[in-house]
């Protein structure tokens, strides 16, 4: 009788271990549409638990809550963390507990304005980093200091690059990331180069964002560049369309107007000469490196081909540039008078 109570009793307590081990060990994360997992700022340990069960990512907030803690997890880390279907309650506590969090994926193509990127960056971090924290540290020439840049030559910093950020960085956090993307872009060779055509690396940027502005032809960035480059030796104004587009904070103008000319800013470079104080877009590498080989020419002049084809069409001397803009210009209006014979016969 006595033998029968004891493989009883090691027979329940091996039943109440499995059942501990499979809580415990055994899968207990769901995921279906949505994979990360988001802590906010400040959150506790119970307020973890129980945003995980009610966003169904586990079903028993209680069983997570003594996991949590016989591993002691009570120093909660915010961020973004990525759960795998079946991950146990141990592996689930450990990552949270040791703030392995999935860094966003921040993809850098073609940014103007620092209030457009500032909100850009709003939707896709923390409230350490919202649009209205983000703008408030670009638009500082404090926080920018450290940086080399100030609030006109910040988004010089900005790479067209892929980062992957921590979702709760602080923008401070944000820009260091791009500061050390930028400084190893700078190499001895690049700085040299820089160096030759006498400007200095947010010029040679800033000069590269009207090129990236003009056009998509890789060809034609080069001759661009040394177009502007001559132009600036010789102290004329570099009266690029583009920057009338920045200075009136009007991307989709399709023409140039004289009245869009009187834009008072300093980057409209028909009313001043020499470089706007900063980029009016963060150029692709590609582009920098155009105007860092910018080819020795005679060119004063571009104006887009008359042909539409995205190719230009450089001169050295006014009377062939007015020629060919006369071109461009009848084209243009011929092309636009015909799409609104098309659309009225709609």
């Amino acid at each position: 009788m006595k033998k029968k109570i004891i493989i009883a009793i090691v027979l329940v307590l091996l039943l109440a271990g499995g059942f501990l081990g499979y809580k415990i060990l055994g899968p207990a994360v769901h995921v279906s549409d949505k994979k990360y997992f988001y802590i906010q700022d400040g959150a506790t340990a119970d307020q973890v638990s129980h945003a995980l069960s009610e966003q169904q990512f586990i079903s028993s907030e209680a069983w997570f809550s003594r996991v949590a803690g016989w591993m002691k997890y009570r120093s909660v880390k915010p961020g973004r963390y990525e759960l795998k279907n079946g991950m146990s309650l141990m592996d689930l506590v450990k990552m949270l507990r040791a703030g392995k969090q999935s860094p966003v994926k921040l993809v850098i193509i073609k940014e103007r304005t620092k209030e457009l990127f500032a909100g850009k960056m709003g939707k896709k971090f923390d409230t350490q980093c919202d649009s209205l924290r983000m703008i408030r540290f670009l638009s500082s020439n404090d926080s920018l200091a450290r940086f080399d840049v100030d609030t006109n030559t910040v988004m010089s910093v900005i790479m067209p690059y892929t980062y992957e950020v921590n979702w709760n960085s602080s923008p401070e956090k944000i820009m260091q990331q791009f500061y050390t993307a930028y400084k190893k872009f700078w190499n001895e060779d690049r700085k040299s180069k820089a160096e030759a055509l006498q400007l200095t690396p947010l010029q040679v940027i800033t000069l590269a964002s009207i090129v990236e502005e003009e056009t998509n032809k890789k060809d034609d960035k080069f001759k661009i560049a040394s177009t502007y480059i001559n132009r600036i030796r010789q102290g004329m104004k570099l009266q690029a369309d583009p920057t009338v587009k920045f200075a009136m904070k009007n991307f989709a103008l399709k023409r140039i107007l004289g009245v869009h000319l009187q834009t008072n800013s300093p980057y409209n470079t028909y009313m001043y000469a020499g470089l706007p104080p900063g980029p009016i877009c963060t150029p692709t590498a590609e582009t920098i490196d155009a105007v860092l080989q910018a080819p020795v020419t005679d060119y004063l002049f571009f104006v887009a081909s008359y042909k539409f084809d995205g190719t230009s069409i450089f001169t050295s001397n006014l009377s062939d540039h007015s020629r060919y803009a006369k071109m461009y210009q009848q084209e243009l209006t011929r092309r636009m008078d015909s799409a609104k014979k098309a659309n009225a016969g709609k």
